[in-house]
């Protein structure tokens, strides 16, 4: 066995023998890192908190999205639980590096933190990023080096987005509809193309390894999941886009209006999330990859773009005046 993965689980093996007690804290912890919380937190911020602030966070996290499942495809690594099932606390389909919940933690806590601009919010975002990686060493699902390439991966994105914001996000926003619509679309297109060039180079897995029976989950759940993430990237970039030139929906607003913003959104939310995962066929998977695109592609429309509308017009939040200017190519 490789040194490395040797220490990923000697570490694991002296945090669950030392730390028994800690087993249900850090079960609590790696809740803060499934999908559930962040669908229910991005909407949170964007319909209901600060809209600028919903927005930049929104495109930046579901750029992260598509990062996790495309770097665990190309790596091909095992989780600790693989190679030792007694230290399984929990399970993941997926393949280990880079640790998702580390990558998504870190791209959310730094970014929010560094929005709030205090001291206290840097405590507690690397204190939440500290926690949330040793919750996922600890319960046998990912080793040390996935966490630290999480939040390598993740720090790299970040420092991406403020070079961008710096020097380019000015500019571009003063450009015509249509060029930002087409850049919309094309960034999503470049990570498709990316991850095809990926799976050329990487080809089959390797299936005379210790952990060959896990293969076949973790090849379909990192197809899987950058799918989910290119088409909400795509949904994303598009809500956005028509959001600020044809709704322009303002946050401000009492707080039974903001509460109920987030009810009626939600509600419809978890119908096309859940309601539509349920109705729709996991295979064959010609067909079902498809039908996620869909999925997913709607939840994203929804939620940056339909949903504000509908809160205007239901007069749950004001909007800005329409400066006259509607340009596309």
């Amino acid at each position: 066995m490789e040194p490395l993965l040797e220490f990923g689980l000697e570490t694991t093996r002296w945090l669950q023998n030392t730390y028994p007690q800690l087993e249900e804290f850090f079960q609590i912890v790696s809740l803060f890192g499934i999908e559930e919380f962040y669908l229910a937190l991005l909407p949170l911020i964007y319909w209901c908190l600060n809209k600028q602030l919903g927005k930049h966070y929104a495109y930046l996290f579901v750029v992260a999205v598509v990062l996790s499942p495309l770097l665990k495809h190309a790596f091909r690594d095992p989780r600790p639980y693989w190679l030792d099932s007694q230290v399984g606390l929990s399970v993941e389909a997926s393949y280990g590096i880079p640790s998702g919940h580390t990558l998504l933690g870190t791209t959310t806590y730094f970014f929010l933190a560094a929005w709030i601009r205090r001291r206290w919010a840097w405590v507690l975002a690397a204190f939440m990023i500290i926690i949330m990686s040793l919750s996922r060493i600890y319960l046998g699902v990912h080793f040390v080096h996935d966490t630290i390439a999480g939040f390598l991966v993740a720090t790299l994105l970040l420092i991406t987005y403020f070079v961008w914001q710096r020097t380019l996000a000015a500019r571009f926003s003063k450009r015509i509809m249509g060029f930002r619509l087409m850049v919309a679309i094309a960034i999503p297109l470049f990570f498709i193309l990316v991850y095809v060039l990926i799976l050329f180079l990487i080809g089959e897995p390797e299936m005379n390894v210790p952990w060959a029976d896990f293969i076949p989950a973790a090849e379909l759940s990192a197809l899987e999941g950058v799918t989910t993430g290119v088409s909400t990237l795509l949904g994303v970039g598009i809500g956005l886009i028509f959001e600020g030139s044809r709704v322009r929906f303002l946050v401000a607003g009492p707080v039974w209006k903001r509460a109920l913003r987030y009810v009626i959104g939600m509600a419809v939310m978890l119908a096309i999330w859940a309601g539509l995962r349920a109705v729709f066929p996991s295979d064959p998977l010609w067909l079902a990859l498809p039908l996620r695109v869909l999925r997913y592609l709607l939840l994203a429309l929804w939620v940056t773009y339909y949903a504000p509308l509908l809160f205007v017009r239901l007069r749950l939040a004001g909007a800005e005046p329409d400066p006259g200017i509607n340009l596309t190519l």
